[in-house]
């Protein structure tokens, strides 16, 4: 599981049958200073994300199959499961 942000849509007219009715997005890794970092992915929205939110991803297939209710064998990796209003970390004690 990671912090992103989405960066745009990902749309396909030929796609297979269990991402009918699925938005695609394209999220960016983001570390810990809110930086985005150069890896990416496509991921299945399940919360109705949009381009800028930042996105709790589930990268664990056999999790974001079960999080879609897909079958086992569904060609899924990584979905959306929350958008972030806010990350408060704890500040190091001088």
């Amino acid at each position: 599981m990671y912090i992103g942000q989405v960066a745009g849509t990902v749309v396909a007219t030929i796609k297979h049958p269990m991402f009918v009715g699925h938005k695609l997005l394209l999220v960016e890794r983001l570390d810990l200073a809110g930086k985005v970092t150069s890896k990416y992915d496509i991921a299945v929205d399940s919360v109705q994300a949009g381009a800028g939110d930042r996105v709790l991803v589930l990268d664990e297939g056999n999790g974001a199959r079960q999080v879609l209710n897909v079958e086992p064998w569904g060609p899924v990796r990584a979905v959306i499961v929350g958008v972030i209003d806010e990350i408060n970390l704890p500040t190091e004690a001088a």
